[in-house]
């Protein structure tokens, strides 16, 4: 089972929030990229929207860019939790880090301190 509370996360510096952010949008983009492709795009955003639902859990609705970019540092794991558990299909691990960065652009969006 995954988890189902708020869990803290490391601290991290603007430095490593600014990277990660670089991360989610280069992984973001990419994700819009093959999402063109309608036979990938309904699987791909189910993907995201389950590992989405498991960020609210983990890190709630009220957040800053700096406890995200945490969540982010050890995250590989829990996501491959989530998409083997809730959204699998075929190559899903192949997709892991692409659908990992386009929800956390996606949820970077309601950080408390997020600017474009």
């Amino acid at each position: 089972m995954l988890h189902a509370a708020r869990l803290t996360f490391p601290a991290v510096s603007s430095v490593e929030v600014e990277l990660a952010r670089r991360q989610w949008e280069e992984g973001g983009r990419a994700f819009d990229d093959r999402s063109r492709d309608p036979a990938e795009q309904e699987r791909l955003l189910a993907a995201v929207e389950a590992v989405t639902d498991e960020l609210r859990k983990r890190v709630g609705q009220t957040y800053t860019l700096a406890e995200l970019a945490g969540a982010y540092a050890g995250a590989e794991q829990w996501v491959r939790e989530t998409l083997s558990e809730r959204t699998p299909f075929p190559g899903w691990p192949r997709a892991l880090t692409l659908v990992q960065d386009a929800a956390f652009r996606v949820y970077a969006r309601g950080a408390t301190d997020y600017a474009p």
